[in-house]
């Protein structure tokens, strides 16, 4: 199989398609635990298999196939074949897909797909090709594109996203539970405890939390750290605060959660929002700003090294584990 000889990945951002994670990896061992995504995922299969486990059963998408998962929805990833699988990947936020299904279908509610994988070469190239208009600094193709790619999934895989069920004492226990736990991430309570101060038994804690939010509340918890982590790390801040911050033991704790979530480590993830970070800064340098820069640069004396001009490349992969 072409190009499957070890394993490495690049999580990004382009900073002319705001609020859009990119993924491109290559992947043989690696498993990803359950967790969920605020944004929707959109996985194109190049070569080899994934299986990733979805409400309750094994999914596998091959080359040519899309694995695709609604915002908030637990899910696993891992190889289906020993070479493991190469794929590319965008996470567009629910109100830019919202926005493109008003204006190109025409679903009723809240959009999202029907089902978790669809065969579909064409949408694969497709995704594809936004990543390398996002690599080649294409913003006028990279944004064409991801609306072409998510309208036609949506029209051949969309629908309604189900609506939330009628609340029940145990769906309202779970979400007692759930704002317990997210006041003290960084310090919560023993399931025992945490059940006590609900008034309910831990067993019953533990079923009524894993119907409603699909995972036990400690796998539950470690996703939203996690969550938490990563925009912290888009802020700026460091993998190292922003593990105690979130309430893991050390970097090396979060950087263990975080590769089996995300998919590359903290500090690769936090370089690549940092490249972002400071192309945007340039795309707003004031005019002002600008134009003093330029006046003193032609006023230099002219030596060998004004003679080379700055660069300006687009961020390399060198974070990749």
């Amino acid at each position: 199989m072409r190009g499957m000889g070890e394993e490495r990945a690049r999580h990004w951002q382009y900073a002319e398609l705001p609020g859009v994670d990119l993924l491109r990896a290559r992947y043989i061992r690696k498993e990803f635990v359950r967790h969920t995504h605020e944004h929707f995922v959109i996985a194109a299969i190049a070569d080899g298999v994934e299986v990733f486990q979805h409400r309750g059963s094994d999914q596998y998408a091959g080359s040519g196939a899309l694995a695709l998962v609604n915002p908030d929805t637990p899910h696993t990833g891992r190889a289906g074949v020993p070479e493991g699988w190469r794929y590319g990947a965008v996470y567009p936020s629910p109100d830019l897909v919202a926005e493109i299904a008003a204006e190109t279908t025409a679903l009723r509610g809240t959009p999202g797909f029907v089902e978790p994988v669809l065969d579909d070469p064409y949408a694969v190239g497709l995704v594809h090709q936004v990543l390398r208009a996002a690599d080649e600094g294409n913003a006028l193709a990279a944004d064409t594109l991801l609306r072409v790619a998510v309208t036609r999934l949506l029209r051949l895989n969309g629908g309604p996203l189900p609506q939330r069920k009628v609340r029940t004492a145990g769906s309202r226990t779970a979400a007692r539970a759930r704002a317990v736990l997210e006041e003290r991430m960084a310090d919560p309570p023993t399931l025992e405890r945490l059940a006590a101060d609900l008034g309910t038994s831990p067993f019953a804690l533990l079923r009524a939390f894993r119907d409603v939010y699909g995972m036990p509340p400690h796998t539950w918890l470690t996703d939203v750290r996690v969550r938490r982590a990563r925009r912290l790390l888009d802020a700026g801040t460091a993998p190292a605060e922003a593990a105690v911050a979130v309430g893991f033991a050390d970097q090396s704790h979060l950087s263990r959660h975080f590769s089996r979530i995300v998919g590359v480590p903290p500090g690769a993830y936090r370089r690549e929002r940092k490249n972002v970070q400071d192309a945007r800064s340039r795309l707003l340098l004031p005019s002002t700003v600008w134009q003093n820069r330029q006046h003193s640069q032609t006023q230099a004396p002219t030596t060998e090294e004004n003679r080379t001009p700055p660069s300006y490349g687009t961020p390399s992969e060198s974070g990749s584990p």
